[in-house]
């Protein structure tokens, strides 16, 4: 018997078909030096159909599409949990979790604010971009999707700031180590443990965090190893931030006067917290081959996530946006990049 629905396995193949050729284009030279994500690679294709053959393709396939960007995204991010432990959190020290922390919550904040008041974006985009500025990139914009109950399209308007910016990130933060940060005395300098923990702390995407030691000549084994697991830090407080969000609308449509509260409880992100409480507990006994066939499947699966999410983006529903969401993630970036440098040096000294 199938896992799927029967009607959805069709649409479901489809996006599978899709989300295969965005692995084999992520592992080109090129594609893979630069750092590009099977996951940013998929919402492309996936922009790409919606945009060419949508309207030609049998309306068959929409509802296998529509499974894959809702239930194998809720499953995707759970099995995400594999990835990390919190033996790993706590070896980086409490001023690496004190940064992670600080920049998410002051992230999130500054991006809904800029986004709704300053450049009057709406809600649900404003949320999703300052979400993946804020946490790790295009997988918080596909975790909060649900929470919010968006438009597809508005999450890959909030995805594509994660690229453009997280791009720029890992052009912009070797020149600064190398241009300055590496050779400077006093406030401006930092030694390669608490440079990792800024990069950790404030780059979007995990491949991004990992690709910018490797840009830098000589990096050393503490910046490189500090820097992913401060940024895990910030993957594994994805699950309270989206808590919080969820009693946040509650209360919201409380004074709208929408009824009495009905708290949105995002259930897959309290099972993404209890795998890696497995992952923790148990990573010992767990071969390692397995561990990376779980996440390698996984891999596929957001990818699959990213690439449905993208067969729903239509050009035409972006009428009204405008340059909202660049002004909105330019502003979170430029938080991310000066405030970020000192927090993390007024927390590390």
């Amino acid at each position: 018997m199938s896992i799927f629905p029967k009607d959805v396995l069709k649409g479901v193949l489809f996006v599978a078909a899709f989300s295969v050729a965005a692995i084999l284009i992520s592992k080109i030279g090129i594609i893979k030096s630069i750092g590009f994500s099977p996951l940013v690679i998929g919402i492309v294709l996936g922009i790409i159909y919606a945009n060419s053959l949508h309207h030609k393709a049998p309306a068959s396939l929409q509802p296998g599409i529509t499974f894959s960007a809702k239930k194998i995204l809720r499953f995707a991010i759970v099995m995400y949990g594999f990835r990390i432990t919190f033996q790993e959190v706590a070896n980086v020290g409490l001023d690496g979790l004190l940064v992670s922390l600080t920049m998410l919550s002051t992230t999130m904040i500054i991006g809904s604010f800029a986004g709704m008041k300053l450049f009057k974006m709406d809600r649900d985009t404003s949320v999703l971009t300052a979400a993946g500025a804020s946490v790790c990139g295009a997988a918080a914009v596909l975790a909060t999707e649900p929470v919010l109950k968006a438009d597809e399209y508005k999450t890959a308007v909030a995805v594509s700031m994660v690229v453009l910016f997280g791009t720029t990130s890992m052009f912009l933060y070797p020149a600064m180590y190398e241009g300055f940060i590496k050779n400077a005395a006093g406030f401006l300098h930092m030694d390669p443990r608490v440079f990792g923990i800024y990069v950790g702390g404030t780059i979007h995407e995990v491949a991004q965090v990992v690709a910018v030691p490797a840009s830098i000549p000589h990096a050393s084994e503490a910046m490189a190893h500090t820097a992913v697991i401060v940024k895990m830090t910030r993957v594994i407080l994805i699950a309270p931030m989206l808590i919080v969000l969820g009693l946040i609308l509650a209360f919201a449509n409380k004074e709208k006067g929408e009824g009495k509260i009905k708290l949105v409880i995002p259930w897959f992100a309290l099972y993404f917290l209890i795998v890696i409480g497995i992952n923790s507990l148990f990573k010992a006994y767990i071969a390692s081959e397995i561990v990376t066939i779980i996440n390698t499947i996984d891999t596929f699966l957001l990818t699959m996530a990213m690439t449905a999410l993208g067969m729903g983006t239509i050009f035409s529903k972006f009428k009204g946006i405008g340059a909202s969401s660049f002004y909105t993630a330019l502003t979170m970036f430029a938080w991310l990049v000066i405030g970020g440098f000192v927090i993390t040096k007024a927390i590390c000294t």
